[in-house]
């Protein structure tokens, strides 16, 4: 079986352009899947037959991922990748029928998206008040994130030359290799703009690699792989990780609030969440943030009628006397 199981990672990898990080989500799952499977009748995985893998084997390791307290949305990726995986090998005639099809997808907990208020997103952006490169690079890196609902990954994988300040817009490799183009304002356009002056002195001052080691290392750098030029950098010139990204968010937060929580992805969902405040149309939203379906964009839909339930009891002059809302099905006298 693992035999299969490479070769149906190579065929995602070379055929349908999924990131690296995909394909060890799927080996990931799919190990853990083929390893039960295996367990549960006395085999090694290597010397398991694709039969073995039916609709049983399917829920049993759906109940043993419940048992391990997982959530939900981890158990429902789980089923995903295995029934990818069973499709392959049904196209490849090891097995002639779909037993991921049977079992039913586990309902997901719909869950409110992290996000901060219009008044929190301004403390925020004004966080970073010393007048340094860094505290320059980290109120652009803020401003941006406002501006554009990006994701952590895009956003540390900008080059300068997907950056288009005079027409304020963005160019964005995305999940599964797509691209896109993202409007900003003229305030991060502003911030961009006094951060890069700062950028090319971090780059000129960083302190060069020593030794023969440093050197054999920018070397296989520079023959692995063309010249970039990353938009955000560290002190030493060289292009800012999402972990560091995640620092400096959590830690301008951390300065003003004690709110915790709060990480550069509640920074995409507070852009699309003030853009629903303001009327901007769901598609809209979704192509902004590059989703691929819709109803991954819906969620703000629920975080916008908490809200207008909340204003409702907050202004109605008869929302206070009728007290909570009664549970479903449950009318009053």
């Amino acid at each position: 079986m693992t035999t299969h199981l490479e070769e149906f990672l190579d065929h995602i990898r070379l055929n349908r352009n999924v990131s690296a990080h995909t394909v060890t989500a799927y080996r990931s799952d799919l190990t853990q899947f083929i390893d039960h499977a295996a367990s549960a009748i006395g085999l090694r995985a290597r010397d398991l037959e694709p039969a073995a893998l039916n609709r049983a084997a399917i829920r049993s390791f759906l109940a043993h991922v419940h048992g391990q307290g997982q959530s939900r949305a981890t158990a429902a990726r789980k089923l995903a990748s295995v029934r990818t995986f069973l499709r392959h090998l049904r196209r490849e005639e090891l097995i002639d029928d779909d037993p991921g099809a049977l079992v039913p997808t586990p309902k997901r907990e719909v869950r409110m998206p992290t996000h901060l208020s219009e008044e929190e997103m301004s403390h925020l952006l004004n966080a970073p008040s010393d007048d340094s490169s860094l505290g320059r690079r980290d109120r652009a890196i803020l401003e941006l994130f406002y501006a554009s609902g990006l994701r952590r990954s895009e956003l540390a994988g900008l080059d300068l030359e997907d950056l288009n300040l005079s027409a304020r817009m963005v160019r964005v490799l995305g999940k599964g290799g797509k691209q896109r183009l993202v409007p900003f304002n003229k305030s991060a356009a502003g911030t961009i703009r006094s951060y890069l002056k700062d950028r090319e002195r971090l780059i000129r001052e960083s302190p060069a690699e020593a030794g023969p080691r440093g050197l054999a290392r920018a070397l296989a750098r520079a023959t692995r792989q063309p010249k970039r030029n990353p938009v955000f950098v560290n002190y030493r010139g060289a292009r800012l990780t999402v972990r560091s990204i995640d620092r400096l968010v959590q830690r301008h937060m951390s300065a003003w609030s004690s709110r915790l929580g709060v990480s550069p992805h509640a920074l995409r969902h507070s852009f699309a969440t003030h853009l629903l405040q303001r009327g901007a149309d769901l598609r809209a939203i979704q192509e902004l943030l590059g989703h691929s379906r819709l109803s991954t964009t819906q969620r703000y839909t629920h975080v916008n009628a908490a809200q207008l339930l909340e204003v409702y009891r907050k202004s109605h002059p008869r929302a206070k006397a009728d007290g909570p809302p009664r549970p479903e099905g449950r009318e009053g006298p």
